[in-house]
């Protein structure tokens, strides 16, 4: 147990960020298990409107850090490449 009432703090916070981090985490496994189904039902118009709100969650998680800017960008640029390769 903590000693010091600084460390009891600390302790309050990273029980916060780890909240914050999993709801985040969970976000994005959500997000993408949402458009890799519509992917598999190949449907074109949903694909689309899938993919965008894909990338609006990643974004969000990246900007706040959750995820690193480029690992966010990287699951983004995956994902579009494997919706492209059905639209065409």
């Amino acid at each position: 147990m903590p000693i010091k009432r600084a460390a009891y703090k600390q302790i309050r916070a990273d029980r916060k960020k780890a909240f914050k981090n999993a709801s985040g985490i969970s976000a994005i496994k959500t997000a993408t298990k949402k458009v890799n189904k519509i992917i598999s039902s190949k449907n074109k118009d949903k694909i689309k409107s899938a993919l965008r709100d894909f990338s609006s969650v990643v974004s969000k998680v990246a900007q706040k850090g959750i995820i690193h800017k480029k690992k966010g960008s990287r699951i983004i640029s995956r994902m579009s490449k494997k919706a492209a390769s059905l639209l065409k």
